[in-house]
């Protein structure tokens, strides 16, 4: 991957902001771009996180250097920020702006930072006690999220006709967990609730339990998985059991289940679960804490970790690994549907990661052939066994829809001699083949990596298993929540005194998404020079990139560090109060001294404000306790939004924590056009995000609802010739 340099060639500037633009830059770096940091106004982050942001860079002390003979400008997080960089942009350059809210809604000055974010995004809401308060996950993802997104658009704009800026805010990069559920959740009215530490709807049993020997995840929600664990526990009488035949059933149960289960996982060490979880196809996974992860054998013999700054911590390496060996094609110049029209997609993506990915290509122009099939239909159609009914209800599923517009759908069923002949002859005359089929799926198909090239010298394919190709672990069977419980991250949030926590049902599966779609961009821009690509995104290593903070942090101090909750050694107060309603609750996360003066001001506590021992950062982190006594005595007699808009006007950052259907009617994100509104078969007008990117101002193009089942098999086979 290192070698072979995909985006050589391409000049890259980097100006000033926070870690979304650090990252971003860093990922053009990492794949062969000549990239050039200018540190202007960068926020204060680790010594040690910011060496891994900044490596393959080279770093500048004047402005003029840094923009002089660049193609591409990064820019952010600030509008002053953005604003200066167009300024100063050179006539033939693209500004790749970052912000973190869309500067055209109501939050556009809104102060923000990753707990901020984290708040409005319906990650905290549902992460915590059922009884609150909701829990504030700990690093950067928002930023490192919203970097691979920036990546995305920067990169695909390179493809088409010359684009002047373009623009993406971390607020609706952070959306991908959330808004297949806001759809969702506006037409059905049904409202989030918290179930409790590591519960989360509809799946269970699907949490980290202690073995002998350290921890494993587990994750069971088919009735197969379950009767296979049942059987894996010396307990086969379980699977029979009526009250326990469906997930959400077992979930009612979830507190019997958890003893039950937490005293058989003691019985055995996590290797033996994970090897009998492969044998069994039940999602099983080592779940080692950061400081661990890099002596994992798995991934220590697969490199994804590598020295940091030249010492003993140990950074995640990127995670995508490319292998150019087939011929090479001249990149598509774009056209009237976006970057990539002219670019030919064959999706055998099902569920939410590939799927994602592919919509990002849709939405930059691709054409994108979803097949599928209804012998065997993409798993977010739903698992219903009633396909007479009125109207199908394969074709009702809101998170379906909202991860498959803008393509076109084939109904193939690869058994069938003919219909995989015609599979065949797509790949054949496609640019990328896509797929996040289970292990060895697609090679015992006669389709894997290797046959596509067969069929198509020139083709990009990328696949994305869960745990990489190789290794001891590259067989076992995976959700998203498996991707987060192998990734460290559940020792880095919550309390100290919780068992590793997941923040959410599935967290691993958009993660996956965006930075599939971002490998894909740089085969498909690799291919020119160096030729047909077989591109591996291992979906585990894509969650590293999210925590990498934190297991830089534990490396560099030799061991595991204490969880902290809410609360965050950059910030003080950094706390979640409830307001006046029940179930509603503020996030406040003061960042700076400036701010804290304002939450004093703001509070009516001018003794606070005086106070020479809360002047710092280090005076209010000793007081901690009181400062949020203090606060949620004030919030608890307000509404949160209106708590939130008095503190942002006073320069404070906060935000009331929302729950995913509070996220569609949100003034912001409808004030900015996030939502867009379509009209399909069966269902009539709906809406469905649009991707967090604009070029030039305006946002891709929504064309296409998602694909009725087999909507366009007869259309796209007429096109290509195939009978």
């Amino acid at each position: 991957m290192a070698e072979a340099k995909p985006l050589a060639g391409i000049t890259v500037a980097e100006i000033g902001g926070d870690v979304a633009v650090r990252y971003c830059g860093r990922l053009f770096a990492r794949y062969g771009a000549d990239v050039v940091r200018f540190e202007d106004g960068a926020a204060a982050v680790d010594p040690l996180f910011g060496a891994w942001l900044d490596q393959g860079k080279r770093i500048v002390a004047s402005r003029d250097d840094v923009l002089a003979g660049r193609r591409l400008v990064i820019c952010g997080q600030t509008r002053e920020q953005v604003a200066a960089a167009e300024a100063a942009l050179p006539v033939d350059a693209t500004l790749m702006a970052i912000s973190w809210f869309d500067p055209r809604g109501p939050y556009a000055d809104w102060a923000a930072n990753d707990a901020i974010i984290q708040a409005m995004s319906g990650i905290a809401f549902n992460f915590g006690p059922a009884e609150g308060p909701p829990t504030l996950p700990q690093g950067y993802a928002p930023q490192i999220l919203g970097g691979a997104t920036a990546f995305i658009g920067a990169l695909a704009s390179l493809f088409g006709e010359p684009v002047r800026k373009v623009e993406s805010s971390i607020f609706e990069a952070a959306l991908c967990f959330a808004e297949t559920g806001a759809v969702g959740a506006a037409v059905l009215n049904w409202e989030a609730r918290r179930l409790g530490v590591n519960r989360f709807a509809p799946t269970c049993p699907c949490r980290i339990y202690r073995t002998s020997d350290g921890w494993a995840g587990l994750t069971a929600l088919t009735y197969p998985q379950w009767a296979a664990l049942a059987g894996l526990i010396g307990r086969p009488e379980l699977a029979a059991e009526a009250r326990l035949a469906t997930s959400l059933q077992r979930l009612a149960v979830g507190d019997e289940l958890d003893v039950l289960l937490a005293a058989e996982f003691l019985k055995r060490p996590t290797d033996d679960w994970a090897r009998e979880g492969i044998a069994r196809r039940i999602p099983i996974t080592p779940a080692p804490p950061p400081s661990e992860l890099p002596a994992l054998p798995h991934w220590r013999d697969r490199g994804a970790f590598e020295p940091v700054a030249g010492g003993a911590a140990q950074g995640p390496a990127t995670p995508f690994r490319f292998h150019f060996e087939g011929e090479r094609k001249p990149r598509t110049g774009g056209g009237p549907a976006g970057p990539l029209d002219g670019v030919r997609v064959a999706d055998f993506s099902m569920g939410w990661a590939g799927p994602l990915a592919a919509r990002y290509l849709a939405d930059l122009g691709a054409d994108v052939l979803k097949i599928e099939s209804s012998a065997h239909p993409d798993w977010w159609r739903g698992w219903d066994p009633r396909p007479d009914s009125d109207p199908p209800l394969h074709e009702l599923p809101r998170n379906f829809m909202a991860v498959n517009r803008n393509k076109r759908g084939l109904d193939l069923d690869l058994a069938q001699p003919d219909q995989r002949a015609a599979a065949e002859a797509i790949i054949a005359a496609a640019d990328l083949v896509l797929d996040n089929q289970g292990p060895g799926v697609m090679v015992a198909l006669g389709l894997g990596p290797a046959d596509q090239r067969r069929m198509n010298p020139s083709v990009v394919s990328v696949s994305m298993p869960p745990f990489g190709r190789d290794g001891p672990l590259a067989g076992l069977r995976a959700y998203g929540s498996t991707v987060e419980q192998a990734s460290g991250m559940p020792f880095v949030n919550g309390r100290e005194d919780w068992d590793p926590c997941q923040q959410h049902v599935a967290y691993g599966d958009p993660v996956a998404g965006v930075y599939a779609a971002a490998a894909a961009l740089v085969g498909l821009w690799g291919r020119e020079r160096l030729g047909g690509a077989d591109v591996e995104v291992c979906q585990v290593e894509c969650l590293f990139q999210l925590g990498a903070a934190s297991i830089i942090a534990e490396t560099a101090a030799g061991g595991r560090l204490p969880r902290t909750g809410s609360r965050r050694a950059s910030a003080a107060p950094c706390v979640v109060v409830e307001g006046i309603e029940a179930d509603t609750w503020l996030t406040i996360a003061v960042d700076s001294d400036a701010a804290w003066q304002g939450l004093a001001r703001a509070i009516e506590r001018p003794d606070m404000a005086a106070d020479a021992g809360l002047a710092t950062l280090a005076g209010r982190k000793r007081r901690e306790d009181e400062l949020e006594a203090a606060v949620a005595e004030w919030a608890s007699a307000l509404d949160t939004r209106a708590a939130a808009e008095l503190l942002q006007a006073a320069g404070v950052p906060a935000a009331p924590v929302l729950p995913t259907h509070q996220l569609f009617p949100d003034p912001h994100l409808q004030d900015c056009g996030y939502w867009a509104v379509q009209d399909r078969r069966y269902i009539g007008i709906h809406f469905t995000p649009h991707a967090p990117l604009r070029f030039d101002g305006e946002r891709l193009p929504v064309i296409r609802p998602a694909p009725t089942m087999g909507e366009h098999t007869a259309e796209v086979l007429a096109e290509l010739g195939i009978a």
